[in-house]
C-alpha cells in the first residue's frame, strides 16, 4: 500500500499495492491479506475507489515475498495531471486495493483473506497503513538541443572587405522564418521537477536541528531537528567499514507487545480510570414480587506517568566532520535503550499486582500444560476475559522448545497427533497451548516471575510520542542531546494476568 515513486514525464506511478500479512483498516474492518492470496489481472487506477474517476491503468506488476509491486500509466488528462502532482507533493500518496473476496477466515476479529481477485487499485489520501507514503520524486525532461538556435552575432554579420552593403536590410525568406519558429516551439522544455522529498526520519531530524543551531539556513528550513553524537570511532570519516556490529542492544519489547496499548494524554503526570466495583443485579422474581436492586458502584484507578530519558554529548567538530550514517545509528541505539527501559518498567508494574498460579510450571510438558490451564482459569475468573498471550523469559523459551515425547519435539511438531504448540528458534514469537507467545529479555530464569499469562485488556501500556530531542550548544563547543518520552502502565484488572509465582 505504498507509493514509492512518481514520474511526471513518463506519467507513471509505482509502488507496493499490497503487503502480505500486514493488518490494515479497510471498509470491512481489520483485514490481512495472506501471502499470494490475490489473483492478478490488468485493472484501472481509480481515485479514492470512485469508478467514475479513472486516472490510469496497470502496466506491469510483480508478486514478491513481501507483497505486490505495480506500475501504472497515468492518463494525459487534467485529473491525471492533478494525481501526479498530488502524489509528488505527498498530498494523495497512498495505494488501496479493491478486491473480490473468495475465501477468508476470522482470526480474532481480523478478516484474514486467503483468496481474492483484484478488481481495481486506487490512489488515496489516507491509505490503510499510515506509513504508506511517497519516498522520492525526481522527474524532468531532457534539455533542448542548443546548436543553430542562437542568433548571429554582430561580428558574424560584419561585411568582408570589398563586399557591397545595401542600406536596406533584406529580410530572410518567409519559409525559413516559419521553420525556425517551428523548431523553437517544438524544443523540449523542462516539464516538472521536484527534488527528492525531505526525509523526516529521526536521524535527519536530529542532524538538521543541530546544524540549525549553528546557523545553517537550510537546516532551519527543515523545521524542527536535533542531533547527537557519540565517540564511536567507526563513524569518524577515516576510511572504515560502515557496517556496525551490535550484539548488546535491540528494540524488542516482548512484554509490552503482549499488552493492550493506548496513547498517553498530552498533559498531567497522573490520570485516573473509572472501574466498576459493584455490578447491578437481576434475580428470579415471583409474580408481584420485589425486583432485585443493587446499585452499581464505581471507583477510580490512579495511574502514574513516568519519564524515560537518555543523553549524549558530542563536539561540534564531530558533527561537522562525521559520516551521515552516524546520526541514523545514534538514534537507533537510543531507541533500543528506551525500549529496554520501558519494557523492564512494564514487568515491574505487572509483577506487583499479578495473580499467582497454584500450578507449578517447568521441567516437563505436563507441568507446563497444567500451568497454562490453571493460569487461563485464573485470568477468566479475575477479569471475565480470556487469556490470549503468554510472555516468557529466554530460558523458559529454550526449555519449552527442548521438551519432547520419546524424542518428538512437543512444541515444534504441528501434525494433529502432536499439536501442543509451535515454536521456532528463529523468532521470539510463536504459539503455546493456544496462547500467542512472546519472549522478553526483561524476564529471566525459569523460576518465579519468568512466565506471565495475560488477558491484554486487563493491563494497558500508555505511551507518548517517543522521539523528543533537544539540543543545547554550550561554551565549550559541545552539544548535548536528550532523548526522552513518557509512559504509564495501568493495571485495570489485576486478576487478568497470572505469573508463575508459587510463593
Amino acid at each position: 500500500m505504498t507509493v514509492t515513486a512518481a514520474d511526471t514525464v513518463k506519467r507513471t506511478i509505482s509502488g507496493t499495492i499490497v503487503t502480505w500479512n500486514e493488518q490494515g483498516n479497510t471498509s470491512v474492518g481489520p483485514t490481512v491479506f495472506a501471502a499470494d492470496s490475490i489473483e492478478m489481472k490488468p485493472v484501472k487506477l481509480l481515485l479514492e475507489h470512485d469508478r467514475t474517476r479513472p486516472i490510469g491503468k496497470m502496466m506491469s506488476h510483480e508478486v514478491t515475498k513481501d507483497g505486490i509491486v505495480a506500475t501504472f500509466k497515468i492518463a494525459n488528462t487534467m485529473a491525471g495531471e492533478d494525481a501526479l502532482i498530488e502524489a509528488t507533493e505527498g498530498l494523495r500518496d497512498g495505494f488501496s486495493v479493491g478486491a473480490q473476496i473468495n475465501e477468508w477466515v476470522n482470526n480474532k476479529g481480523v478478516m484474514q483473506i486467503t483468496s481474492a481477485t483484484l478488481d481495481e487499485v486506487s490512489l488515496v489520501t489516507d491509505p490503510a497503513i499510515d506509513s504508506a507514503r511517497v519516498s522520492e520524486v525526481a522527474a524532468s525532461e531532457n534539455e533542448a538541443p542548443q546548436e543553430d538556435s542562437a542568433p548571429a552575432t554582430a561580428e558574424e554579420d560584419k561585411p568582408t572587405e570589398g563586399e557591397q552593403v545595401s542600406d536596406t536590410t533584406v529580410p530572410a525568406p518567409a519559409e525559413e522564418t516559419v521553420e525556425a519558429a517551428k523548431v523553437e516551439a517544438a524544443a523540449p522544455k523542462p516539464a516538472f521537477y521536484t527534488a527528492p522529498r525531505l526525509e523526516f526520519t529521526k536521524a535527519k531530524y536530529l542532524e538538521n536541528s543541530i546544524r540549525a543551531a549553528l546557523g545553517d539556513d537550510d537546516a532551519r528550513s527543515y523545521l524542527r531537528a536535533a542531533d547527537n553524537t557519540t565517540d564511536n570511532a567507526g563513524f569518524i570519516p577515516t576510511p572504515q567499514s560502515t557496517t556496525l556490529i551490535n550484539g548488546v542492544s535491540n528494540g524488542d519489547r516482548g512484554f509490552i507487545d503482549a499488552l493492550s496499548r493506548e496513547t498517553l494524554a498530552a498533559s498531567g503526570m497522573t490520570f485516573e480510570l473509572p472501574r466498576i466495583n459493584t455490578a447491578p443485579t437481576v434475580a428470579l422474581t415471583n409474580e408481584e414480587g420485589t425486583p432485585s436492586e443493587t446499585d452499581m458502584g464505581t471507583a477510580y484507578i490512579s495511574v502514574d506517568v513516568k519519564k524515560f530519558a537518555g543523553q549524549q554529548t558530542v563536539s561540534v567538530e564531530l558533527i561537522d566532520r562525521s559520516s551521515p550514517a552516524f546520526f541514523a545509528e545514534l538514534v537507533r541505539q537510543m531507541e533500543f535503550a528506551y525500549a529496554k527501559a520501558t519494557d523492564a518498567y512494564a514487568v515491574t508494574r505487572a509483577s506487583a499486582t499479578a495473580t499467582a498460579s497454584t500450578a507449578k510450571a517447568g521441567a516437563t510438558a505436563a507441568n507446563y500444560l497444567a500451568f497454562f490451564a490453571n493460569a487461563a482459569k485464573n485470568v477468566y475468573t479475575g477479569s471475565l476475559g480470556f487469556a490470549r498471550n503468554v510472555v516468557v523469559s529466554p530460558d523458559v523459551w529454550a526449555e519449552i522448545m527442548g521438551l519432547n515425547d520419546n524424542g518428538r519435539p512437543i512444541y515444534i511438531a504441528s501434525n494433529p497427533s502432536n499439536a501442543g504448540g509451535a515454536l521456532s528458534p528463529l523468532s521470539v514469537r510463536g504459539n503455546v497451548a493456544g496462547l500467542d507467545l512472546y519472549v522478553s529479555r526483561s524476564l529471566s530464569g525459569t523460576g518465579d516471575g519468568s512466565i506471565y499469562v495475560i488477558n491484554p485488556d486487563a493491563l494497558t501500556f500508555y505511551e507518548s510520542p517517543r522521539l523528543t530531542l533537544q539540543t543545547n550548544v554550550i561554551a565549550s563547543g559541545q552539544i548535548s542531546v536528550m532523548y526522552y518520552g513518557y509512559a504509564a502502565v495501568a493495571p485495570k484488572l489485576p486478576g487478568g494476568y497470572t505469573a508463575n509465582d508459587n510463593a
